[in-house]
This record gives structure tokens, C-alpha cells and sequence, in this order.
């Protein structure tokens, strides 16, 4: 059989060395650590605009104060198992006639290694109609 030989190449293909593979399985495993630290802060926070959001969905409601959204935020925290927020310092609410300005601000750190935290900050305005 008559090879044709390219030079620069090698003449066999080779796969992936050990250390390679080694290097590669350490960055999927800090990536899967790094994404099983942030991943349910983002599942808190998704959970907690739609809290915030069906205050103004459901014409039942009896939310007429400041107050009252605390109470009903606060009542669905603990609905969704949200456990580790300050809500007097996360969210600020003001009234205005017939709607409501929230404004949600709040940052969650988790520790990364050493002395490296991961920070995600989540910040968002809301203006809910109430009926």
C-alpha cells in the first residue's frame, strides 16, 4: 500500500493523553460546582418576581397598603422555601394612587475557594396596577 506522508504530521493518529483528559474532567467538575452554587439563587430570585408579579394577576387579592405587599411576599417566601433574604432590605415598595412601585435589589455570594466568592446581584422594578 502506497502511504502519502504529509510532513509536520504525525504518521498515526493519536487520541486524547491523559493528562488531557485528566485537565478536561477537572474544568467540567469546577464548572458543575460553580453552576451548583448559583443555580438556585437564580431559582429563589425566578420564584420571586412571580410572586411579586401575581400580586396585580389576581383581582382577589386584598392588597391596599405597603404593608399588605410585605405580608404577601412574605407569605409566598415561605411558600417557595425562600429562606435566607432580608426582605425589608431587598425589596422597597412605594405606593402611587392605584399602583405600586417595588423595586426589588439584592446581591447573594456564595464562597468559591480560599478567598474567591462568586457574587450575583439581581435587580429589577416592578409597577403592579391594582384594582
Amino acid at each position: 500500500m502506497n502511504e502519502r506522508r504529509v510532513p509536520g504530521l504525525p504518521s498515526r493518529q493519536q487520541g486524547l493523553s491523559f493528562l488531557g483528559g485528566l485537565l478536561g474532567l477537572c474544568v467540567i467538575a469546577f464548572l458543575a460546582s460553580t453552576a451548583m452554587k448559583l443555580v438556585p439563587h437564580y431559582l429563589d430570585y425566578n420564584a420571586l418576581t412571580k410572586v411579586i408579579e401575581s400580586i396585580g394577576d389576581n383581582p382577589d387579592n386584598q392588597i391596599r397598603s405597603v404593608s399588605d405587599v410585605y405580608s404577601y411576599v412574605g407569605k409566598g417566601m415561605q411558600v417557595n422555601d425562600i429562606r435566607d433574604l432580608d426582605l425589608q432590605k431587598a425589596m422597597r415598595v412605594e405606593a402611587d394612587g392605584n399602583h405600586l412601585q417595588i423595586h426589588l435589589d439584592y446581591e447573594k455570594r456564595e464562597h468559591l475557594i480560599r478567598n474567591i466568592d462568586l457574587v450575583v446581584r439581581f435587580n429589577r422594578d416592578f409597577r403592579i396596577n391594582l384594582p
